[in-house]
């Protein structure tokens, strides 16, 4: 049965286009994906992400348990603020990648993507025997709206935000005089919040944004938009670029991998040994030299020779250009290499270029 976020019906009343996504009905645009996408890169965009998973961890040893099963250093993480980190299973490959938070002493929230939440929380059941932990699913009772754009803050500033924050942080605050937390992390590469409410209160929020949001030139921002705009910003998405054949250095993602953590954790030995050696295989930015559209699952060739496969692909609103990420295994492909995609059964060439494809507007610092 698919589901439905609290939300599901202001969606439909705005006559958003609706698919299926990691088991619920979702929109995937309201106008144009294009439209969507250039709003949110120049004013300010609202998105139900309602159908991530919020998990709480809490009990004695939740610092121990969570030191376990992430390659994060959790101990250096301080009050109210977050962390990227990733759930590796036992050869490194990732069962999802995760927002971690640190609410107080002993007590976490986990953001999950949608379509991980049981295998996450099955994992981290498996994991705790021997620990004094509480592994708390209240995806169920939460809704979650993001706010993304240049124009952000200041439209949340006007809704009597009560609490400055760095980026990757989160703090209780109140919004039209109701409690809920608010981060500051965000998938399109710009500036912007999240706001976790109970679900009670997620329809009148969701009117209360659109509504304050005029004078900024918001517009409600559908899945078709969230994906090109984290494509250009190259984030990954599971099921895409990451999965649990694929480790955090074969994802890029090595910056995120302390090299001085102590303490064991699932994967640590093939992770520890791909930092130092390199992995199997690597994630590239890719620029069509054409007007083709390099998709997820088309092969990648170099010289002739199968190489690797397109992950994600699609336009690039603000470049003008088709974009793509993709997995090689020739360690000789590096930026300015010219690679070649298959298209309808015909090579079609491609630059291997820097990622981000758009510089990132989201290190903010009040």
């Amino acid at each position: 049965m698919t589901k439905e976020t609290f939300l599901h019906a202001k969606h439909v009343s705005l006559g958003a286009k609706m698919v299926d996504f990691a088991g619920w009905h979702m929109p995937v645009q309201y106008t144009s994906i294009i439209e969507e996408h250039n709003n949110v890169r120049n004013n300010v965009g609202l998105f139900d992400v309602s159908h991530m998973g919020e998990v709480f961890i809490s009990g004695k040893d939740s610092l121990e348990f969570l030191q376990k099963i992430v390659p994060q250093d959790i101990s250096k993480l301080v009050y109210e603020k977050a962390v990227y980190c990733q759930l590796p299973n036992e050869k490194g490959g990732l069962i999802d990648d995760l927002i971690i938070y640190k609410l107080g002493i002993n007590y976490y929230l986990i953001i999950c993507n949608a379509s991980r939440i049981d295998e996450d929380v099955n994992w981290m059941s498996l994991n705790s025997k021997g620990f004094d932990v509480k592994i708390d699913n209240q995806s169920h009772n939460y809704s979650l709206l993001a706010v993304q754009g240049p124009k952000a803050d200041e439209l949340l500033r006007t809704m009597g935000l009560d609490t400055l924050q760095d980026s990757f942080t989160i703090k209780p605050a109140k919004i039209l005089n109701r409690k809920m937390y608010v981060s500051r992390t965000g998938y399109t590469g710009e500036d912007g919040y999240e706001l976790l409410v109970e679900n009670d209160f997620a329809e009148e929020l969701w009117d209360k944004i659109l509504e304050y949001g005029k004078p900024f030139g918001i517009m409600p921002i559908g899945l078709g938009a969230r994906d090109t705009l984290r494509l250009e910003a190259a984030l990954h998405l599971y099921g895409n670029d990451l999965d649990e054949e694929t480790t955090p250095v074969e994802a890029g993602l090595s910056w995120s991998l302390p090299k001085d953590k102590k303490e064991d954790y699932n994967g640590k030995s093939v992770i520890m040994e791909q930092i130092a050696n390199g992995g199997r295989k690597k994630l590239v930015g890719l620029k069509m030299l054409d007007k083709n559209i390099a998709r997820h699952g088309y092969d990648v060739y170099y010289n002739g020779v199968k190489t690797g496969v397109v992950t994600s692909g699609g336009i690039s609103p603000v470049l003008g250009a088709n974009i793509a990420l993709a997995y090689v295994d020739n360690k000789d492909i590096k930026v300015g290499s010219t690679v070649q995609v298959m298209i309808r059964e015909k090579l079609h060439d491609a630059e291997v270029v820097k990622k981000p494809f758009v510089d990132k507007r989201n290190k903010i610092r009040i």
